[in-house]
């Protein structure tokens, strides 16, 4: 059951999972979470239909009434989960991967996760034991329901004056096309809008960096105030300055600051994941944020954000989360509330490449990932060699460690989807910052034999 993670199900389909796991999944989700109402949803890769009839079908043999809310972006059924009431929703889709891939993201009430530690362990535990699936006396039943006006509606009411803001938009052939032209109009200058389930342009995801290149070419080309690429499931959004620069996604975590804190006053705690720039903190703590670090993840950050009541958040893979959208995230309003910060921001004849340029103050590696079999004893291995050498000003250990040092700090830890210890480093100086990652991957060589 490999296709089983901290986060959701997902992995090549018919390798990793197939259609019986699609509905044996479907069958446990009414008994784990308790109900007979079950919100569904799909993406458009061409798996995803079949997929989809099997969790339907495994949902109404074990008695729960089916709500198919048909193509939808996964922010869509994380809305109608909590708006419509309820304990339990489906949506079908492997997010950012490859065409290949598919899965399912599964939540509870209020549009809560249910992650590993929460209940997908419980149904693997129920699949592979081979537990029973006996058809209930009453089986379900199949209902259509569309919330796409409700979701339009509810996105459209952050929406202000871009008139005066030239976009760039790149679709990913993904879920994003269920909304964009409806919510932007014909004004920005769109490539690879019309949904594809196979991705024929590239593959969705946002942060490998020839994902991009079509998008900042777009914005040479046009002369784009603002570049905006989603994920395949467009619950992730990723942006690109005037000047076709890439921005690091924890980045426009300060950005959205303006919005939040600046203008609708609401201070409060926004949530960052452990391996979010200091730059973000020492941006946003004047405008009266109180930062708060936590794990990397959806079924850890929207969480976290709920109990904490936060104002809202963000995750360096390009994920936001909102205090007004159930705790949730959603690229689509993240991009409407950038864009609203950008538009207003250009009136007073700050550029985007500016407004980034004055929170941006450290260099950073970004994630690099070592694949290699001991991934504790590497972990604890950087983790002792630097702190053997220099007092930390601050430790967290909670995903991985993060060890923060006066002029430096680093992130180490194991990737919860894919074969993969990841580290991130960022430090005062370029100098500063190439020496910590070459000692890393030095030791990380030379002892686990890391590739």
């Amino acid at each position: 059951m490999g296709a089983f993670h901290a986060y959701d199900i997902r992995g090549v389909y018919n390798v990793d999972f197939d259609r019986m796991t699609a509905y044996k999944v479907g069958y446990f989700i009414p008994e784990l979470l308790r109900t007979d109402k079950v919100l569904v949803g799909r993406d458009c890769r061409v798996s995803s239909d079949e997929i989809h009839e099997y969790l339907v079908k495994g949902l109404t043999d074990a008695g729960a009434d089916v709500y198919d809310i048909g193509l939808s972006t996964t922010p869509m059924v994380y809305f109608g989960t909590a708006r419509y009431g309820f304990k339990a929703s489906v949506q079908i889709t492997a997010s950012h991967n490859p065409a290949e891939y598919n899965g399912m993201k599964v939540s509870g009430e209020n549009a809560l996760p249910v992650g590993l530690d929460n209940g997908l362990g419980q149904i693997r535990d129920w699949i592979e034991s081979g537990r029973p699936c006996p058809v209930a006396t009453e089986k379900g039943s199949v209902k259509e329901m569309d919330i796409h006006k409700a979701y339009l509606d509810f996105l459209a009411s952050y929406m202000e004056d871009y008139s005066g803001l030239k976009i760039a938009m790149d679709l990913s052939n993904g879920m994003a096309t269920l909304y964009a032209k409806e919510l932007f109009g014909d004004s920005p200058a769109y490539i690879f809008d019309e949904m594809d389930g196979r991705f024929p342009n590239h593959e969705p995801n946002p942060l490998i960096p020839e994902n991009v290149a079509s998008l900042k070419a777009l914005v040479r080309k046009t002369g784009a105030d603002i570049g905006v690429i989603y994920d395949g499931d467009a619950d992730r959004v990723m942006f690109v300055d005037e000047n076709a620069r890439f921005i690091s996604p924890d980045l426009m975590i300060a950005v959205l600051g303006h919005y939040f804190l600046e203008k609708k006053g609401e201070k409060g705690i926004v949530l960052q994941d452990i391996r979010s720039s200091k730059a973000v903190g020492e941006y946003l703590s004047p405008m009266g944020a109180q930062m708060h670090t936590w794990k990397v993840g959806r079924a850890f950050a929207a969480r976290k954000l709920r109990e904490l009541d936060g104002v809202y958040g963000g995750e360096l893979a390009g994920h936001y989360y909102f205090r007004d959208f159930f705790y949730s995230d959603s690229g689509l309003l993240a991009s409407i509330l950038i864009l609203d910060v950008v538009a207003a921001m250009k009136k007073k004849g700050i550029s985007l490449s500016r407004l980034v340029a004055g929170i941006e103050k450290y260099q950073n590696s970004g994630e690099i990932n070592f694949r290699l079999e001991d991934k504790q004893g590497a972990m604890d291995a950087v983790r002792d060699l630097f702190m053997g050498e220099e007092k930390a000003s601050a430790y967290m250990d909670f995903d991985g460690y993060r060890v923060e040092f006066p002029q430096w700090w680093f992130n180490i830890r194991p990737s919860n989807t894919e074969p993969y210890l990841r580290f991130i480093c960022e430090a005062s100086s370029k100098e500063l910052l190439d020496e910590k990652v070459a000692r890393v991957r030095d030791l990380l060589t030379s002892r686990f034999g890391a590739k």
